[in-house]
């Protein structure tokens, strides 16, 4: 019979970590990876280049619409697995994520004030990146305006907040601290990952992000609280995403796009 100590032994705990980033960040940041040794070895310059995040997946809009459906609920299995993993018998269920409804309202409140912070830096990084040509030009989404557009993109928004937040500084810290690592060990550790599946997006884009999970994993160490960073991430993607087309519209220069 297997002992309950085997089932927290550090390697069951690595191993876990594995199949949970295999499944989720980890496998995005191999392909990121890839991805930008691919562009960087291209003769057309990387701010040249275009990412898209949010594409259609098909001409016809009822199609489009399912599959953007069936993609977000996809990307959300990995949270549900780490919810599982990390659940327990008794209250805050989820305390070992920084996630509980003490507080709602307030970390709304902290949530929008550091997507505010962290929102405006981001734009220079990304446009400074850009000129040193160290940045693809993102499009964030190149969805046709349907009645469905918007609701996607927030749910989109959505998606990428809870697996981010939830997986690469609500788990990985989790998990981390009981292999005994020290607290700045796994703020750079998640925010090396936050970076590397970014990467598609340019080195700036890892820079940035990387800065980013800095800070939100030193406020996540510094006051163990998840649903701020959720929020701000969604709050900071919604902008964009649904900002997007009218801000490139306005200010096609900013995006690399012609006047």
């Amino acid at each position: 019979m297997t002992s309950p100590a085997a089932f927290s032994s550090p390697r069951r705990i690595r191993a876990e970590i594995l199949i949970v980033l295999g499944l989720s960040l980890g496998m995005s940041a191999l392909y990121a990876i890839v991805n930008i040794i691919n562009r960087a070895t291209r003769d057309v310059p990387l701010n040249q280049q275009t990412a898209s995040i949010n594409i259609s997946r098909d001409q016809r809009e009822v199609f489009d619409l399912l599959y953007q459906l069936l993609g977000i609920t996809a990307a959300l299995v990995p949270v549900a697995l780490v919810v599982f993993l990390l659940w327990q018998p008794h209250r805050p269920h989820l305390g070992r994520l920084g996630i509980d409804a003490k507080r709602p309202w307030r970390d709304a409140r902290d949530g929008i004030a550091l997507a505010a912070l962290i929102g405006i830096p981001g734009l220079f990084v990304y446009l400074g990146g850009r000129e040193l040509g160290l940045t693809v030009t993102v499009v964030p989404t190149d969805l046709g305006a349907y009645w469905w557009t918007v609701p996607v993109l927030l749910l989109a928004a959505l998606r990428a907040g809870v697996v981010e937040e939830v997986i690469a500084v609500g788990y990985l810290f989790a998990r981390l601290r009981e292999l005994g690592w020290g607290p700045w060990a796994i703020i750079l550790t998640s925010s090396v990952l936050r970076g590397a599946y970014h990467l598609y997006q340019g080195l700036g884009a890892f820079v940035g992000n990387f800065l980013m999970g800095v800070i939100f994993g030193w406020l996540y160490q510094r006051f163990g609280r998840l649903l701020p960073l959720v929020i701000a991430h969604t709050a900071l993607d919604a902008v964009i995403f649904v900002g997007y087309p009218w801000a490139a519209a306005a200010f096609p220069a900013l995006f690399g796009l012609p006047g």
